[in-house]
């Protein structure tokens, strides 16, 4: 059985329309994509890479610290 993390991620939408998300647990972990959804699935996908890398070079994964805000 797979272990499941959750993470926080921050979207906003750039000056271009473009959506942009970051998952500020997770260091250089951020994507965008055209529509809210395609950026969900997208981040979905670059928090399993960087899980990959940590897992890959024996890191710990790190705690989510809590986000305050609107």
């Amino acid at each position: 059985m797979k272990r499941r993390h959750v993470f926080q991620v921050i979207v906003e939408q750039d000056e271009a329309g473009y959506f942009v998300a970051e998952c500020p647990a997770l260091k250089a972990c951020y994507t965008q994509g055209k529509t809210y959804e395609d950026v969900i699935e997208n981040i979905k996908d670059v928090i399993a890479l960087c899980l990959a890398d940590l897992k890959k070079k024996g890191q710990r994964i790190p705690r989510q610290p809590e986000i305050i805000g609107v």
